[in-house]
């Protein structure tokens, strides 16, 4: 067998991964900027003969066919992002790549065909559900998003339903799967979509479009520049502005050999797209695809459905291509080809007619068309019309005595990106094996010690197969073919360390009965889903909360546990599982503070939802959990030894409670015991934002501006205070509305309220409740609150006659009011100084790190809205560090925005556990005169790590 090692350093294995047309792969630079050998056009693993490109007018190495077309409405060249003047431009056949004669020269990006080959390491990406994307382009066929469509949750991906199939499993790489670690972290380049004002970091100009896919920019620094530019800038990247809040991927590890990206970053299934959109086993149909009417062709043209194998026959999943009624054989297995991006030679494929309707599943095929083999005479015509030939045709591969195969090193150091070898019907995996390793400069170690692996990039899962020794490696390319030839262009083949990675799974159960001893977790679980004794064993047990975490020491194991916990209750509750990392703490550089981030998406309408996906795609995914998956505690857990870390709360001032009260139960267990906490409000209050400076909600603000404010804030106290509710008896309670309740504990930041303030908080809690989807903005919701208010403005409880309030063990008179309300910081009822601001004698000037609380009580519903529309303020009642208050009958409590009916009973406020850790917004400076609109994000000042 010929073999030929292909030169060049630095093979794109390893850093950034370039994307469909991503010009990550077009600089293919080395250090200093100088280019790498590219790989020949169209070749994939196992190629064929070169492509006789008598079309191909740019660079041959990138894949592209141009072909000069007449312009019949206005159009933007994909390179400079140009108005084409005059009525010609060039375009790919294959990935609709625009060019002026001028820029084709200039071309660094990498057809779509070509694309896969040029992946360093394969990353699944993760789809969130279709939506419009206005301005948007495909990155796959490179056209517009003007129908729903589909974008990964993790990077900046977008693609049609029909295109996800195509897309190149090149995510951004977030943590280490079981892989040698990297040298260094390399620019993840991603091609378009960026905002029109976006300017270039070489030149300056501007390299953003909204009519093209043009320009670049890296996932990880955000650094953007022309496709060209790039070339200038180092292959390394900083991470850029945000570097001291993020997570490097190197500093996490993962084995994620049996779950998704989906299940690895803990994104709900929710957001998952439909079945109809298609998977890693699936042909999204083109056009026009399973299910979808076939568009009617013109006059002059048909419509022929075309499928690439017998997968694709059984399930349904064709393309659709156009073609004149009078085109040659050769003519329509181009147009079939094009249409699954495949630009090898089409002397090496045939179409055949597919008898219609043919039963799913059954591969055979009819008559043969095209490739130089007809079933007419030699220069005949292919289908000319609809009657006479069949609708549906399917590509099949000649049959090849010998074969050429792309082999890559993986993770071994050498200095090539991979070697090509000829394979024949007596090549096996030991053969190739032996064969490779001299090319690679590793003849002196036993070939024992290497194995071949099979690896399909598939857009959503990255499926790798260790091959036996003996397998014909020609049967097995011949045998991927006729499956799918999609499949076969996504298909790559590694020579590896046979090394075996010990399995290690972190797997986090939620929803169990708190209290148990690890014992008992140990049995609860073994008797609801039969737990292996020696595959799993209990790393932490967290009883307050009722969660563990598993250890399992095999894959299959830990997706079963995952699959079958969240289906199982225990005592009438659902159970929670979550995959989760390990953090290599001693590998974190010397000034980085990771940012742990919170969201919770029922906050702010649809806002925390998108948040979410925006702080996944500026940070690592990683660092960003969705509380109503499984609460703040498996987040901690992951940060648990992390020695300097802050926190973003993303929700309303309820959410900012619970974080902070999973704070204080896990302070034991951190190694940051008092991480800063900053606020992005979400609620409809925001007191505790307001005061903080983070403002009365979020509106829309760019989360990278966000994050930069999170990075220059300054650190505050700010008090925390315990509440002790203790019931003594079940009698008085209105319509049984309160029953006899064990004693709680609950924490406070803002303030707790009891009477009116309480009982409007839960009617608006409770209509909350009822008809959750119509409290989707502020507005409404405030709206909301006036009107519960007008429902009571007749309502009259004489609070103080039915509660006492000691101060600091004195017994202090109530004036008549119907609300009682202690307040530990200046604001009140979204932002009303309910304290006011008049000097007084008897009292100290407050502030929210004084260990004091003050007691203030209003008259009714009117006194409240004087209060919030700055008329009044409430009546002073009392100051102090302890407070003791004892209901006569069922009242009405809200503390931090959570209301319920409180028993008769006690209640005792006081100031217990060490004050927390703020982040407050800092003042923002006044711009200086001439400063550019679009100066550059790095130039900031940053911190020198840590807190400010």
């Amino acid at each position: 067998m010929a073999a030929a090692a292909e030169s060049g350093a630095r093979a794109w294995l390893g850093g950034g991964s370039p994307g469909p047309g991503s010009p990550a792969s077009s600089p293919d630079l080395g250090r200093g900027g100088r280019a790498r050998p590219e790989p020949e056009p169209g070749a994939g693993p196992g190629s064929g003969p070169e492509r006789a490109s008598a079309r191909s007018l740019g660079p041959a190495a990138l894949g592209h066919t141009f072909r000069k077309v007449m312009l019949t409405k206005p159009t933007f060249c994909h390179l400079c992002s140009d108005f084409i003047w005059g009525l010609a431009g060039f375009l790919c056949d294959v990935c609709n790549f625009m060019s002026h004669e001028k820029c084709l020269r200039q071309v660094k990006t990498p057809c779509t065909s070509l694309a896969p080959s040029l992946v360093r390491v394969p990353v699944a990406h993760c789809f969130g559900p279709r939506g419009l994307y206005k301005r948007k382009f495909c990155a796959v066929c490179r056209r517009s998003l003007e129908a729903p469509a589909l974008r990964c949750e993790v990077c900046e991906l977008h693609v049609h339903p029909d295109c996800v199939p195509f897309a190149c499993s090149d995510c951004r790489q977030c943590h280490q799967d079981g892989h040698r670690d990297h040298d260094t972290h390399h620019h993840h380049w991603r091609e378009g979509n960026l905002p029109s004002s976006a300017r270039c970091e070489v030149c300056r100009k501007a390299c953003g479009s909204s009519e093209v896919l043009a320009g670049l920019r890296c996932e990880w620094c955000g650094v953007q520049a022309h496709t060209v530019c790039s070339l200038a800038l180092a292959p390394e990247c900083t991470f850029g502005r945000l570097r001291t809040l993020m997570l490097p991927p190197a500093c996490v590890r993962l084995l994620s050999r049996n779950f998704s990206k989906t299940h690895c970053f803990r994104i709900s299934e929710r957001a998952c797209p439909e079945p109809d959109d298609g998977d890693d086993g699936e042909d999204g149909g083109g056009p026009a695809g399973a299910g979808r009417e076939v568009p009617t062709p013109e006059s002059n043209k048909q419509t022929l459905k075309i499928f690439d194998g017998s997968d694709a026959v059984h399930r349904n999943r064709f393309r659709v291509v156009s073609v004149p009624r009078l085109a040659r054989s050769e003519e329509v297995l181009e147009a079939a080809l094009r249409a699954y991006y495949i630009t090898e030679d089409p002397r090496g494929f045939e179409l055949q007619a597919l008898p219609w309707p043919l039963q799913a599943g059954d591969p055979r095929a009819g008559g043969k068309a095209g490739g130089g083999r007809t079933s007419e005479e030699e220069g005949g015509r292919g289908p000319r019309s609809r009657e006479v030939s069949p609708e549906a045709w399917i590509i099949r591969t000649l049959p090849r005595t010998q074969d050429v195969l792309k082999i890559y090193p993986a993770w071994l150091k050498v200095g090539v990106a991979y070697v090509s070898i000829r394979v024949t019907p007596e090549s096996t995996a030991r053969t190739v094996v032996l064969e490779v390793l001299p090319l690679l400069g590793r003849q002196a170690e036993g070939p024992e010690s290497f194995q071949l692996e099979e690896v399909f990039m598939g857009s959503r899962q990255v499926q790798r197969t260790v091959l036996a020794d003996e397998e014909s490696l020609l049967s097995r390319l011949r045998d991927i073919r006729q499956t799918s030839l999609r499949q076969m262009s996504q298909t790559r083949f590694y020579v590896a360390e046979s090394k075996a990675v010990a399995p290690r799974v972190s797997l986090f159960v939620g929803g169990l009965p708190p209290g148990l001893s690890p014992q008992e977790y140990g049995s609860l679980l073994d008797e609801a889903v039969a737990t292996k004794a020696g595959l799993v064993t209990l790393s932490h047990v967290y009883s307050a909360q009722g969660a563990v975490v598993l250890d399992v020491a095999c894959f299959a194991e830990a997706e079963r546990l995952y699959m079958l916990v969240r289906d199982t209750a225990v005592h009438g509750r659902l159970l929670t599982a979550l995959v989760l990392p390990d953090v290599l703490h001693t590998k974190l550089p010397p000034d980085c503070c990771p940012l742990l981030v919170f969201v919770n998406p029922k906050s702010g309408g649809l806002k925390g939802r998108d948040l979410l996906c925006s702080f996944r795609k500026l940070l690592n995914p990683h660092q960003v959990f969705e509380l109503t998956n499984g609460g703040p505690l498996p987040a901690l857990h992951v940060f648990a030894q992390i020695p300097h870390f802050r926190v973003l709360v993303c929700g309303g001032d309820g959410t900012v409670g619970w974080v902070l009260a999973a704070l204080e139960e896990m302070r034991q267990q951190l190694a940051c015991p008092e991480p800063a906490v900053a606020i992005l409000p979400l609620g409809t209050g925001n007191d505790l934002g307001r005061v903080l400076r983070w403002g009365p909600g979020y509106s829309g603000e760019d989360p990278l501006s966000v994050l930069v404010s999170v990075d220059e804030a300054d650190a505050v106290l700010v008090d925390r205070w315990t509440i002790l509710l203790d019931a003594h008896e079940a009698g008085g309670a209105e319509n049984g509305v309160a029953d006899l309740e064990p004693p709680k504990i609950v924490q406070m930041s803002n303030y707790c309220g009891i009477g009116i303030d309480a009982e409007l908080s839960l009617d608006f809690h409770q209509a909350r409740e009822e008809e959750p989807s119509k409290f989707t903005s502020r507005f409404h919701n405030k709206g909301v609150y006036v009107r519960v208010g007008l429902q009571k403005m007749s309502h009259a409880r004489s609070l103080h006659k039915e509660i006492r309030l000691q101060v600091e063990q004195q017994e202090v008179e109530l004036p008549s009011i119907e609300g009682l309300i202690f307040i530990n910081i200046p604001s009140w009822g979204s932002g009303a100084d309910l304290w006011g601001s008049d000097s007084d004698s008897r009292f100290e000037k407050p502030r929210m790190d004084d260990g004091l609380l003050e007691v203030v009580g209003v008259t009714g519903v009117m006194h409240m809205g004087q209060v919030q529309g700055g008329l009044r303020s409430g009546i002073r009642i009392a100051q102090g560090a302890y407070f003791r208050v004892t209901l006569l009958k069922a009242t009405p409590v809200q503390v931090d925005g959570e209301p319920w009916v409180q028993a008769p009973g006690h209640m005792i406020i006081s100031a217990v556990g060490p004050k927390v850790h703020m982040l407050r917004k800092a003042k923002q400076k006044p711009k200086k005169a001439g400063t550019p609109k679009d100066a550059r994000a790095d130039e900031v000042p940053t911190p020198e790590g840590g807190l400010k």
